[in-house]
């Protein structure tokens, strides 16, 4: 045989067969000399003048060949390198025993779940048998005789393609790779996935028996409309459980297996049938079905019964997504997955508070939509009426929003330009001017819009001062349509409920209560040189005004003296110890009136220290992390950090307890019927963009916020935009239910000063039987009626008042009681 041998002209014959010649090689770099020379030596066969055809070919086939055995040891070196890439043995064992973590309340009620996808993992047996037969069929006919791999399917597919028919070789196994780890194994076509998918499915096979994977697989699969496995398909296109599909229903879910949207039957049936039947003659072609039935079946048409699979939302899903956020960081800390590791979360939520602050939002909110829809939708600027019942009769008879729409094209045209339909179509290279007046033209599009725009929104949260823990959570109107949490995340002007940290700052600072001001209007310079010139919406009265009657009242022009007389920066100290602590505070004038924006949480937990007569307390979420046996993995408590002193706490309180009794929040206790010893403040903000109140309670205190997304559409009367006339009525719907489900200790009172002096416990409550007997009565004073209110309403005011008495003398009954007992245990 003739070889070829490096450095001579012609062939050489050479004594032994052709190969690489490892005679007298002793060190390696003369091996590697001896190789390249060799491969060297073919390559210039393929060229040399004067060979002939078989010696070029059997140059080739060499050269080839050695090539080919490189780029199989390198493929082979590169998937041993990706092994550990790929998910472990462990890892795929955890697959079969994943459970969801669960958000537990207060009183044991499930809040959410944290699933990883919107599915129901059902067992093989309880899944129709017409399921697996049609996938193996259709997806993988040798599924019982291969080991994860398919070679002769991966060659016809490798033949097909190159032939310019692109075809998938993947196996049910390899499918179920993708499926259960798509972020590492990825979907993108490249080597190096098809190498993961490759080696994850060899331990799959591995791992699981194959009807474990086929149940794997059946509950892991897409199947659009976020619907997760087989059973959620079931239910989303044909209303049933997997155990009860026919053969045409299970032919069609398999059949979307090759494109879940292609095939979609809600979206194109006609390919959706077309695709049915390929997977029922593929089921006759692999003996599963008879001839007969496929002749029967394939004419029928696809019958649906569609429905989408909402998620679970619970009733607290802005909490929820709260906590998960929190949960997330702390398991992977620790090294849990919250979506396998069944974790048991418990929360301070208290389920029956969290309902009436559904309840409560849900109700108020949609009587001031009407209000919003109605006032916009017209011309007069004035109220219709003064209660919400006028709106929502009236809210049928106009357009919502028609006015407002009409009558600030300006605006109108900033919205259109700030979506992303406008963004995308002149990125598309449209005109602006014509992008713009295409969307205007659109009407769904305007239509879709409008109602993002005018959509009233709320948040409301209620805390326990004396623990700090979160008891009800309401982060907007509806999840499904504003997952934005207008709680914790939303930051907005908070306005007048600001003014009590400027007050308590002036307390600290030695100021009384009963300090005089002159209510008037003063310039005030601000530290970038202009002028600051706070009003109120009425004239001032010129006469002189106390300080307590300032806040009670909220007179902008006596906090703004206030101000003054305290500095923004003790203001801002004041209200930072208190708990405004993660948004920030510009220490200029103008903080007196709330102009720096906090969220609503911060707002509340802030009332919630003075409420407990200066004991700071951050808001409670998580009491304990428990793993899927009950053993505890990590516990929450809290200790309360003492930032303002009692004496400040309570005559503080005191000031907000006459904005409930005699100002600004006097619907607390007119409409609403509450007797409790409550304070509180009110706020608004310019143009009436947003609306505040929060209501302190010596075991609860609760905050909402009213207003628009969008800052630039607000409440249009000034009337229905002052927090008293819309925020009051969330906190006052959802305080009225707690009161009389006896949710809280309606009978309890706010800390005071003495309460830290010795003996306290002892001679405080007699001192106060007394003071209430003689007439120094330090209780809430009742505000006067309404003028609108009707008879009937005045007949239930006045049986709520004789139940409250009866109340009060049982009260006082248990409190001289209960210091008897006292007395005798002191001496006994």
């Amino acid at each position: 045989m003739l070889g070829l041998w490096p450095g001579r002209l012609g062939p050489v014959p050479l004594n032994r067969k052709a190969g690489l010649d490892l005679d007298n090689t002793n060190t390696s770099p003369a091996l590697a000399r001896r190789i390249l020379q060799r491969i060297l030596g073919w390559c210039r066969a393929l060229v040399q003048p004067g060979l002939g055809w078989r010696q070029r070919a059997a140059a080739a086939a060499k050269l080839c060949l050695l090539l080919g055995t490189a780029g199989f040891v390198l493929l082979c070196a590169y998937a041993v390198a990706l092994i550990p890439l790929t998910p472990s043995v462990a890892d795929l064992r955890k697959t079969r025993n994943e459970q969801p973590s669960v958000l537990i309340s207060v009183d044991g009620q499930r809040l959410a779940t944290y699933r990883r996808f919107n599915r129901e993992w059902v067992p093989l047996n309880r899944i129709a048998p017409h399921v697996p037969s049609a996938l193996i069929a259709t997806e993988d006919h040798r599924f019982y005789q291969h080991h994860g791999i398919d070679f002769y399917r991966t060659a016809g597919a490798l033949v097909r393609t190159l032939g310019g028919n692109v075809q998938g070789g993947s196996t049910i196994t390899q499918q179920l790779a993708r499926n259960l780890y798509p972020e590492e194994i990825g979907r993108e076509r490249s080597i190096t996935r098809k190498l993961k998918e490759t080696i994850t499915a060899l331990k799959i096979e591995h791992t699981f028996t194959k009807k474990e994977i086929l149940e794997n697989y059946l509950n892991t699969v897409p199947f659009l409309f976020n619907a997760f496995g087989i059973e959620m398909a079931a239910r989303t296109y044909f209303d049933k459980p997997a155990s009860k599909l026919t053969v045409l229903e299970s032919a069609t879910l398999i059949g979307m297996l090759k494109g879940n949207s292609y095939y979609n039957p809600v979206l194109n049936a006609e390919r959706a049938t077309a695709r049915r039947n390929v997977v029922l003659s593929q089921m006759v072609r692999r003996g599963v079905l008879s001839q007969a039935s496929y002749a029967s079946l394939k004419d029928k048409p696809i019958q649906l019964d569609f429905e989408r699979q909402l998620e679970a939302r619970g009733n607290a899903p802005h909490f929820a997504e709260h906590i998960r956020k929190w949960l997330v960081d702390w398991a992977d800390r620790n090294d849990y997955n919250i979506y396998a590791d069944g974790l048991k979360v418990y929360t301070t939520i208290d389920s029956r508070l969290q309902a009436a602050a559904n309840q409560a939002v849900k109700r108020q909110v949609d009587a001031l939509q009407a209000v919003a829809d109605v006032e916009w939708s017209n011309g007069p600027e004035r109220p219709l009426s003064t209660s919400t019942a006028s709106y929502v009769s009236a809210q049928r008879q106009g357009r919502a929003f028609d006015y407002f729409w009409r009558s600030k094209s300006g605006l109108v045209d900033a919205f259109v330009r700030e979506s992303a339909q406008y963004r995308k179509a002149v990125a598309g290279g449209a005109q602006p001017a014509d992008a713009l007046a295409a969307l205007r033209r659109d009407d769904d599009f305007m239509g879709k819009l409008r109602a993002e725009k005018t959509r009233l929104q709320a948040g409301m949260v209620a805390i326990d001062p004396t623990t700090g823990d979160v008891k009800a959570w309401v982060g907007s109107t509806d999840f499904d349509t504003d997952q934005y949490d207008h709680v914790g995340r939303a930051q907005r002007q908070p306005g007048s409920t600001f003014k009590p940290f400027v007050y308590g700052a002036a307390l600290e600072q030695g100021m009384r209560p009963d300090r005089q001001f002159v209510d008037k209007v003063q310039d005030i310079p601000m530290p970038d040189g202009t002028v600051w010139r706070p009003e109120d919406v009425g004239t001032p009265s010129g006469r002189p005004t106390s300080m307590r009657d300032g806040l009670v009242y909220s007179k902008n022009t006596i906090t703004a003296q206030v101000m003054s007389q305290v500095g923004p920066a003790r203001a801002a100290d004041f209200a930072r110890r208190a708990g405004v602590r993660q948004s920030e505070l510009k220490p200029v004038p103008s903080l007196a009136l709330g102009t720096s924006p906090v969220t609503l949480l911060e707002m509340t937990a802030a009332y919630g220290t003075i409420a407990s007569g200066g004991l700071h307390r951050a808001p409670m979420m998580v009491t304990r992390v428990e793993d899927r046996n009950g053993r505890v993995l990590v516990e929450f408590t809290l200790r309360g950090d003492r930032v303002l002193s009692r004496g400040t706490a309570e005559e503080l309180t005191d000031m907000m307890r006459g904005a409930i009794d005699q100002g600004t929040g006097q619907a607390i206790r007119s409409q609403f019927g509450i007797r409790s010893d409550v304070a509180g403040k009110t706020g608004t903000t310019q143009d009436n963009t947003d609306g505040w109140f929060i209501l302190m309670h010596p075991r609860l205190v609760t905050g909402a916020w009213v207003g628009f997304n969008d800052a630039r559409v607000t409440m249009r009367s000034d009337y229905w935009g002052q927090g008293g006339h819309n925020a009051l009525l969330l906190v006052g719907d959802f305080f009225r239910q707690a009161s009389t489900r006896r949710m809280i200790d309606t009978a309890a009172v706010f800390p005071r000063a003495r309460d830290g002096l010795p003996g306290a416990a002892i001679w405080g409550p007699p001192l106060d039987w007394l003071r209430r007997l003689i007439g120094d009565d330090p209780a809430p004073r009742k505000a006067a009626p309404a003028n609108n209110v009707s008879s009937l309403e005045k007949m239930e005011q006045l049986i709520r008042d004789a139940f409250e008495t009866g109340e009060a003398v049982q009260r006082e009954w248990r409190r001289l009681r209960d210091f008897l007992d006292r007395v005798l245990q002191f001496f006994g």
